[in-house]
């Protein structure tokens, strides 16, 4: 079977009144999904536009478009309130951390990006980590959300087989079926949630982290996965037709590569339906 992502063609420009579109495979089989090493070369630092981005696209396109495709992207276009990245002050900790996954990030090695820097702290290098991957999605997302509504998008799925169920401690004590948009704020409402509970990500030096952040962290993850796997088997050629797939395909390796590196997938069945994808990526590396 071809790969569905170079060889789909794609529609004419969409406007927000069209549907999403979605795979064309059968419900009982996960789309095969390979890609060819040169997408991946793309870095946020390094992302240089040739010219302004059109005045009648999202801002979260422009702001991809224009090389702000960063750690720390500047707005969350999606419910337009500031994105609210992981505080770090000069001298921390954490702001060193991050200044050395910038400086690898830049020099176009993903795989050297997630690896642990000498003598730092394991737990602070996955904080801060998955505050960037939070970001990173939330900006992807609000790229498209224009196309992802109640209507187009009724249930939270990838493929068919693969629908995903909201559940927290609070308001949603059972499982519970929404629409994708729905789902996505409730997770990305949760994840922050998270992340400024100095309990659960203490910000302050010598503070320990809990012993449920492990667990905690390897959920987080696993959540935010459910975005990208909607992002690609719904909405794939409107990301197309945007220009934003290298955008797309840099951050879930990224993605994938700092789950390989760190041991965070539960189970071989963990990558569920973007399982080619993944295997892909993990080749091309």
């Amino acid at each position: 079977m071809a790969s569905f992502i170079t060889t789909m063609s794609v529609p004419a420009p969409p406007t927000p009144a069209h549907s999403s579109t979605t795979l064309g495979e059968s419900p009982t089989r996960s789309p095969s999904l390979s890609l060819s090493p040169s997408f991946y070369q793309t870095t946020r630092t390094s992302h240089v536009p040739a010219l302004e981005p059109p005045s009648y696209l999202s801002p979260a396109v422009r702001a991809l478009k224009q090389g702000c495709f960063g750690l720390t992207p500047p707005s969350n276009a999606r419910t337009r309130a500031p994105f609210k990245p992981r505080s770090a002050a000069k001298g921390t900790s954490s702001y060193q951390l991050r200044q050395f996954a910038e400086a690898t990030l830049g020099s176009g090695s993903l795989r050297k990006a997630v690896k642990l820097p000498e003598g730092e702290d394991l737990n602070e290098w996955l904080a801060v980590n998955v505050v960037d991957f939070y970001n990173q999605i939330n900006l992807l997302y609000g790229s498209i959300t224009e196309f992802c509504s109640p209507q187009t998008c009724p249930e939270m799925k990838a493929t068919d087989e693969f629908e995903y169920l909201w559940q927290d401690s609070e308001n949603y004590k059972r499982p519970t079926k929404m629409s994708a948009p729905e789902y996505i704020e409730h997770l990305m409402t949760w994840v922050q949630g998270n992340i400024d509970n100095e309990q659960m990500f203490p910000s302050r030096i010598g503070v320990p982290f809990p012993k449920t952040f492990p667990s905690l962290l390897r959920q987080i993850f696993k959540r935010l996965y459910r975005v990208y796997a909607h992002i690609y088997c719904h909405h794939y050629p409107v990301v197309v037709h945007l220009g934003l797939e290298p955008h797309l395909n840099t951050s879930f390796k990224h993605y994938v590569l700092f789950i390989d590196e760190h041991k965070l997938a539960s189970g071989k069945d963990y990558w569920g339906p973007l399982g080619d994808l993944v295997d892909s990526m993990l080749r091309s590396d």
